[in-house]
């Protein structure tokens, strides 16, 4: 299977990454960083060329998007812009841009988060910006043609990422396993138009 990661420089990215191509999966690297392929998700063009760069694909997993992250007081109509255009826009443009190289029967992966329903003070930025990729997602499943398939992984902060532990008092931290079983029931499985929490 051929499968693009965006956000692959990443923690999330890398370990997924490295897992899906030691089960022999051609694996197409993408991040802002990225020796493979650069793309800026923020930016329509630069999408639109990263796909015209690999060409057909059979599933897309992005594990990226910035959001602000701050106290209330910050919060404005610029800084909230970062969490609209990085981790709902730049998402969302992923597929509908992405539906036109998508092999039939593909499937799309977005990236949330339990902020979506559990908020935690600072990041507003980021449970507004998930709540919309989950709408998102959902109305998508009922409407992408050529039997494409859409979930988006929504995992509590990661084990990986201890420096967040500190932001999310009492959250049970999801593994990289866990992760990585959530991000392959939707690579692999039947699911459609489902929030999975790993």
């Amino acid at each position: 299977m051929k499968i693009v990661i965006v956000g692959a420089s990443g923690t999330m990215g890398q370990y997924l990454a490295n897992v899906l191509e030691r089960e022999n999966h051609e694996v197409v690297r993408a991040s802002r960083s990225s020796e493979e392929i650069q793309v800026d998700t923020t930016s329509t063009k630069s999408i639109e060329e990263m796909f015209a760069k690999i060409g057909p694909f059979d599933a897309l997993i992005t594990t990226a998007g910035e959001t602000f992250v701050g106290p209330w007081k910050n919060l404005n109509d610029q800084t909230f812009k970062k969490g609209i255009e990085g981790k709902m826009m730049g998402q969302i443009n992923l597929v509908l841009i992405g539906q036109q190289y998508i092999n039939p029967k593909g499937s799309f992966t977005l990236i949330t988060g339990a902020l979506t329903h559990e908020p935690q003070i600072n990041f507003a930025n980021a449970s507004a910006a998930n709540g919309a990729v989950e709408s998102f997602v959902k109305a998508a499943a009922i409407e992408l043609p050529n039997g494409i398939r859409i979930n988006a992984v929504s995992p509590a902060v990661i084990e990986n990422s201890p420096h967040y532990f500190p932001y999310f008092p009492g959250e049970i931290p999801t593994t990289m396993k866990q992760l990585e079983f959530g991000f392959k029931k939707s690579l692999f499985g039947a699911v459609t138009g489902h929030i999975i929490k790993p």
